[in-house]
């Protein structure tokens, strides 16, 4: 099913705000990190609001819905990470508590929006049948 709109997504805008922050953030972090860590979380972050667009892209439910499971998957991997620079003392904690905050929001939309899409996928299963 293809979604065109997914720039219209308050869960892809949300990961969008989430990964702005993850590099607001980073660029902070110690030079030597620039290939470990701060690499790791950024790359970590563009994949969410990326694999939403993706998965909006794609022809078939079940393949859309791969795509958000990347994504969901990609939000925990930040949030290890984001646990990681802290013990490093990487972030502060006013910092810490603005990323696990977006994360939290994004981690909820993006669970009612996988939830919302399989619904579709069961609906349109029955009308098939």
């Amino acid at each position: 099913m293809s979604y065109s709109t997914y720039a219209e997504l308050k869960v892809w805008k949300e990961c969008r705000m989430l990964t702005a922050e993850v590099y607001r953030v980073t660029r902070g972090f110690p030079k030597e990190e620039l290939f470990g860590l701060t690499s790791q979380m950024r790359r970590c972050a563009v994949s969410i609001p990326s694999n939403i667009a993706e998965g909006c892209g794609r022809n078939h439910f079940r393949d859309s819905l791969q795509f958000f499971f990347i994504s969901r998957g990609s939000l925990y991997e930040l949030e290890t990470q984001m646990y990681i620079a802290s013990d490093q003392n990487y972030i502060l904690e006013s910092e810490v508590n603005t990323l696990f905050s977006q994360l939290s929001t994004c981690k909820k939309l993006l669970n009612g929006f996988i939830k919302y899409f399989e619904q579709l996928k069961d609906k349109q299963q029955t009308t098939n049948n």
